[in-house]
């Protein structure tokens, strides 16, 4: 017990001019001792503050202030007049947003630069829909004659169908030398298994082309695509137009 005394007389000694008790009755004799009277050497007095409130000084332009309309009135930008600069990004447009340009992924900037038309109307030069134009370019050896013809009739601005037109002929002669390669070699080892399981694939990967182009996928083989331009750039059309 005589610990605790200790402890607390030592607390006590420990104070310095900062602690403060609110409760303590000496508080504001403790503060002028340590300060000095407010009316002595240490400070003066708070004056106080009175008299009449004066007049701001007049600016040399007081329509603003003299007219609380003369400013312009605030805009909700909820609802904006159609005459704004700058419309809310909630109000639909005004005007036909312009139309969607359709590009194969990778495809250079000279075959994209089109809108994407309807797969049903007929491409200039051939008189047929373009979704039969791309189909017929992957049809197993019929395509290597129709990308021929395509190429020579349609017009350049047919992007679409050239693209595809240029690289189905590039496909269709891919396969044709290595299954002339395929075949000499089996009639010089006897067995044509590899022939046979290469025609096979070949086969398949045109049908999956059709497939593609016909529902309107996006459908371009990378390997293809310097042989591909190089029949689209030095092939030109009857049509220019």
């Amino acid at each position: 017990m005589w610990l605790n005394c200790l402890a607390f007389l030592w607390m006590e000694t420990k104070k310095n001019k900062y602690d403060t008790n609110p409760l303590d009755p000496d508080v504001e004799r403790k503060a002028e001792e340590v300060w000095g009277d407010l009316g002595g050497a240490g400070g003066t007095p708070t004056q106080q503050v009175g008299g009449a409130t004066r007049e701001v000084a007049d600016t040399p332009n007081e329509d603003a202030r003299r007219n609380v309309y003369s400013e312009a009135p605030t805009r909700r930008y909820d609802n904006p007049p159609l005459e704004a600069p700058y419309p809310s990004v909630f109000v639909p447009p005004t005007y036909a947003p312009p139309a969607q340009q359709y590009q194969q992924p990778g495809q250079p900037v000279y075959q994209a630069a089109y809108s994407a038309p309807s797969r049903s109307r007929p491409v200039a030069g051939i008189g047929i829909p373009e979704k039969w134009a791309l189909l017929l370019d992957y049809f197993p050896y019929v395509g290597l004659v129709a990308s021929v013809i395509e190429l020579l009739l349609v017009p350049r601005r047919e992007v679409k169908v050239r693209f595809h037109a240029s690289q189905a002929l590039a496909l269709q002669i891919a396969i044709l030398i290595i299954q002339k390669v395929l075949d000499a070699i089996a009639l010089l080892s006897g067995s044509n298994f590899g022939s046979g399981l290469f025609k096979t694939a070949a086969t398949i990967f045109l049908i999956i082309s059709m497939i593609r182009v016909w529902r309107g996928e996006s459908h371009r083989i990378a390997p293809l695509a310097e042989p591909a331009q190089w029949f689209n750039q030095h092939i030109e059309p009857r049509n220019q137009t």
